[in-house]
């Protein structure tokens, strides 16, 4: 018997910020880490870390990937998902 590996749809990742004090993000795949200065998570899209005061997880769907945030929301940075180096430092490291 064959069995077929079904494709994993891919989330569509998006954010929404109020007043800095509120985030609700969709396209969540995991959270990484967290703790009341920052939350570090791995979206469809890329990781990102959320920077802040007093964060707080609001509500967690791991099914549908949301995920909603409160606190004093102080920066959002992503790290795409493939990196590829070039220049001149990748040619030292290929050495």
């Amino acid at each position: 018997m064959d069995y077929m590996e079904t494709p994993k749809t891919e989330r569509k990742h998006s954010l929404t910020l109020s007043e800095r004090k509120t985030l609700t993000l969709t396209g969540i795949e995991d959270v990484i880490s967290f703790d009341e200065n920052g939350i570090l998570l791995l979206t469809s899209e890329g990781t990102l870390t959320v920077d802040g005061t007093d964060i707080h997880i609001v509500t967690l769907c791991v099914e549908s990937g949301e995920l909603s945030v409160e606190g004093r929301i102080c920066g959002l940075y992503y790290v795409d998902k493939t990196t590829k180096k070039s220049g001149f430092f990748a040619r030292k490291n290929e050495r």
